[in-house]
């Protein structure tokens, strides 16, 4: 038979056994409180989701529904949008062949001018009884002619490197 002593010894581990399975259902309870939470935040989130999902294929299919009741009722868009585009494509070419023959004409009228102005620069210089010339302007080849016929002729020759210092001189003649 079991001792008094050992029924006290009993006792007290049952309490304590009895203390720790107590402590062990309230933390379990915790537990089961906080997944509980969680799951409904989740079960939140996830209709949250779903409405959004729904929402947004609810606004496609309407897209979609407006998108073809436009193309029906303008037969050949497709088509006018695809020219559109090429008429750009073209619009931009042709700009492009334009300023390349602008600048062609540009060159041939500059060419064309260099072959003439030796001659009317000539003309001029005979003409004038002074000669002032913003040596900037001129080309190499015409500042030596200019210089040369000057010379030639016995005319007064001025070069001005700084133009805006010069102020209007009006030469009359006295005969």
């Amino acid at each position: 038979m079991l001792a008094e002593q050992d029924v006290d010894r009993l006792l007290c581990e049952h309490g304590a056994l009895l203390r720790a399975h107590a402590q062990v259902q309230a933390r379990c309870t915790v537990l089961l409180r906080e997944q509980a939470e969680r799951i409904r935040g989740l079960d939140a989130a996830l209709m949250r989701s779903r409405a959004a999902a729904i929402r947004s294929l609810t606004e496609l299919a309407w897209e979609r529904e407006d998108r073809a009741a436009l193309e029906e009722a303008t037969p050949g868009l497709k088509r006018r949008a695809a020219m559109g585009r090429q008429i750009e494509s073209l619009q931009a070419r042709v700009h492009t062949l334009m300023r390349q023959l602008h600048a062609r004409e540009l060159a041939e009228h500059a060419s064309r001018a260099d072959e003439a102005l030796p001659v009317e620069l000539e003309a001029s210089l005979l003409a004038a009884d002074l000669v002032i010339c913003q040596t900037g302007c001129l080309s190499h080849g015409d500042y030596w002619r200019v210089q040369d016929h000057c010379k030639r002729s016995g005319k007064v020759c001025m070069l001005v490197d700084r133009p805006d210092r010069m102020h209007i001189v009006r030469i009359e003649s006295l005969a």
